[in-house]
């Protein structure tokens, strides 16, 4: 619970950073979340760093080629992924990007039906037929608003069918290798990425980078897979909901943002639409897309 509600919050750092490019943001972000990890990596997972270079080393051909392909697919994902969330958290609504981490579990859905064939009942097609509703709603007025969430989303639910492949390996040694290849990546296009700011900002930047990546990045991900070793996938794919509910909070009574009757009849129909979806966990257990959607969260 304690990694959600930590999720929940990460509109304060972000917009306590909103004066500077979402990119510059981004950049900093991952290399302090690298540099995080690979001390956690020395420190507390030297064995399951070995583990992984040993069965890579040892591995048939096809999982060398599926663990170097889809730490590759994250490594960009993912960072897109971010990219995408600071910019809408800054620029456009918190709303927007709450709600594409509520839509973000019935895409995955789809997406593993359609790319890993997996198998979808009445309850949760009903659902994700709400969640389309849901959508045009949104649309109606809003079409870049719904093209923002379904990018979030898309990113996201992406990133996770590509690490649902990865699912026997180490979470926080897969994410340290991704951020690692995201830097090399991104930093030769830094300049580009920095906009018209300062070449190196100041404390405060670095303040709320440092406080971004350790508490809202590392620690929450590490809690996370913590609770994993306890908590079956469909406890954990349903607390994961507390993440986008706190950050309607904050976008209401917080930052005082609006919503019109029509988008509180989306948001209505999506809240439907999760419970619908996620009423088969509670009977016959994890879902094929929440079981992705816990293996390894890091918003």
């Amino acid at each position: 619970m304690a990694a959600f509600i930590i999720w929940g919050f990460v509109p304060l750092p972000l917009r306590a950073l909103s004066g500077y490019p979402s990119g510059q943001i981004l950049f900093f972000r991952i290399l302090v979340s690298a540099g995080l990890l690979l001390v956690l990596l020395i420190s507390a997972k030297r064995r399951e760093a070995v583990e992984t270079v040993t069965r890579f080393r040892n591995g048939e051909v096809k999982e060398k080629r599926n663990l170097v392909l889809f730490t590759a697919a994250g490594g960009m994902l993912l960072p897109l992924n971010w990219l995408l969330y600071i910019y809408v958290i800054n620029n456009v609504s918190i709303q927007t990007a709450s709600f594409a981490y509520l839509l973000c579990p019935i895409l995955t859905a789809v997406l593993g039906f359609l790319l890993l064939k997996e198998k979808l009942n009445r309850n949760q097609w009903l659902a994700i037929g709400l969640s389309v509703i849901s959508c045009c709603l949104i649309g109606i007025g809003q079409v870049t608003n719904l093209l923002f969430s379904i990018l979030i989303a898309g990113s996201y639910a992406l990133y996770l069918i590509t690490q649902k492949v990865l699912k026997d390996y180490d979470k926080i040694v897969l994410l340290a290798m991704q951020l690692l290849l995201a830097i090399l990546l991104i930093g030769p296009f830094y300049s580009y990425f920095q906009g018209e700011g300062e070449a190196l900002p100041g404390l405060h930047f670095f303040g709320f980078i440092l406080i971004l990546s350790a508490v809202f990045t590392v620690l929450p991900l590490f809690l996370n897979l913590y609770g994993l070793k306890e908590l079956s996938s469909g406890t954990i794919g349903i607390l994961m909901y507390l993440n986008p509910i706190i950050n309607f909070l904050l976008a209401f009574l917080y930052y005082k943002e609006e919503a019109t009757l029509q988008q509180g009849l989306a948001y209505a129909l999506i809240f439907v639409s999760v419970i619908l979806y996620n009423l088969k966990i509670r009977k016959a257990g994890a879902l094929p897309s929440s079981s992705g959607n816990s293996e390894i969260c890091c918003y």
